[in-house]
């Protein structure tokens, strides 16, 4: 059996089930070099169609970067909440959904769109298996700081042309994710957009189909 023994396997699911997108609480502390180190060598070690490996991350520290890259999020934020009307606006413009300037590093990770040259194998057909794979790697990067301490946010609410602009990203280069990382007072008992009322969790029952799409798996779970 190839299988990790029973605590091994609970330290994995444990991961898995704590991992919180945080933008609040974050400590000044600075996240020591060697647990850096860790948390990218875990992403680096991504699964990868055709071993193409397309991600490359940039070390964020410099302020002046940051409050560049916050006044294109606040663009951006103000710009989305014209897409709500009353109570459903006043609760997105609630919500804290970037920790900038407050965390200890900001990381970019991007997707090199010409890696493994213009034959990669297993992406002749999907061209996107590129950017699923360096989703891959952020996952990877999330689970890893979690087992470190370390809370991490996403921060998807910026215009990805300005922000290359922003980080001097050659044309072949997309940002795939800007995270926030640092060490944090807590991490929150659930997700914070279920916490505040915007979406709940979906029943993992209402998800499964059976061989073909709307064939539900009634009394699977």
């Amino acid at each position: 059996m190839n299988s990790f023994d029973e605590e091994e396997r609970a330290a994995v699911y444990k991961a898995i089930m704590l991992r919180r997108d945080v933008r609040r609480h974050f400590e000044s502390i600075p996240i020591p070099h060697d647990v850096l180190v860790r948390i990218l060598w875990a992403a680096h070690h991504a699964g990868s169609v055709g071993f193409m490996q397309p991600w490359d991350f940039i070390l964020i520290e410099d302020r002046a970067v940051r409050e560049n890259v916050l006044d294109s999020f606040v663009h951006e934020r103000d710009r989305c909440a014209n897409f709500y009307e009353g109570l459903r606006r006043e609760l997105f413009m609630s919500l804290k959904l970037e920790g900038i300037l407050e965390s200890a590093l900001n990381l970019c990770v991007t997707c090199d769109r010409t890696r493994g040259g213009p034959h990669v194998l297993g992406r002749s057909t999907i061209l996107e298996t590129d950017l699923y794979s360096t989703c891959c790697a952020i996952q990877n990067l999330w689970l890893a700081s979690r087992t470190e301490g370390i809370g991490v946010g996403w921060v998807s609410i910026l215009d990805p042309v300005q922000l290359s602009r922003i980080l001097g990203l050659p044309n072949h280069v997309v940002p795939v994710a800007y995270l926030c990382m640092g060490y944090v007072r807590e991490f929150p008992d659930g997700p914070e957009l279920q916490r505040a009322g915007w979406r709940q969790r979906i029943p993992l029952s209402e998800l499964i189909h059976l061989n073909r799409w709307g064939v539900r798996a009634d009394g699977w779970i």
